[in-house]
């Protein structure tokens, strides 16, 4: 993901996400800083028609919405902060794509586990890719997670 890519970033965060959960162009221009290698978009003869913001993390740390990433020294987790497909681009398996892309990095980083919060009743498209609910969360992250203010759940899968 370039700076130039940006504006269509936003424009499929618009598309994909509930008023609630919208992150400012200033948080995703920092989600974007915070780890770089990590932030991909998969193109079209459109251009950008979905994007993946991921960063090192820990197994039960949850980045609350519109909150900065943490990442640990001693990361066993690459976390999957928001990955959104345009419209346009939907069910052409570009989603699972980008997070296979994931994955992959995440394992020759020799990371153990993925990790991510659900929102929009995607559980089902998560639980098809290997993760399962975790609801095992100390308070300070369960209120991480609270702060999505809609159904949020935590998901885990573990990378072999």
């Amino acid at each position: 993901m370039t700076e130039n890519d940006l504006p269509q970033v936003m424009e499929i965060q618009q598309q994909a996400y509930e008023t609630a959960v919208l992150e400012s162009e200033s948080v995703i221009r920092a989600r974007r800083s915070s780890s770089p290698q990590l932030a991909w978009v998969a193109e079209d003869a459109s251009g950008v028609c979905a994007y993946l913001f991921c960063y090192p993390s820990q197994v039960g740390q949850v980045t609350p919405l519109d909150g900065d990433f943490n990442s640990p020294a001693d990361a066993d987790c690459l976390y999957l902060h928001d990955l959104a497909v345009a419209s346009r681009a939907a069910g052409r398996g570009i989603g699972p794509a980008l997070v296979k892309q994931a994955l992959q990095r995440a394992r020759h980083h020799q990371l153990r586990y993925s990790a991510l919060v659900s929102v929009q009743d995607s559980q089902p498209f998560w639980s098809r890719l290997g993760y399962a609910e975790h609801a095992e969360l100390d308070p300070p992250h369960a209120e991480h997670l609270a702060s999505y203010c809609i159904p949020a759940t935590y998901m885990v899968c573990h990378l072999n």
